[in-house]
């Protein structure tokens, strides 16, 4: 799937999706929830919480 194909699956910009890849912006839970639906995986398939130290 490309990040443009994702991007309209979920209703986002590709640029927000660019962002989510490269660390620079953290999805809202719903988003991430798509995001997640989208490839049909669990939300810690996709996502990882790294507390900053």
């Amino acid at each position: 799937m490309t990040q443009q194909q994702l991007a309209d699956v979920i209703g986002v910009s590709r640029q927000t999706i660019v962002a989510i890849e490269k660390a620079r912006y953290s999805p809202t839970l719903e988003l991430a929830f798509k995001i997640a639906a989208a490839f049909n995986v669990p939300l810690d398939a996709v996502f990882r919480f790294v507390p900053e130290e």
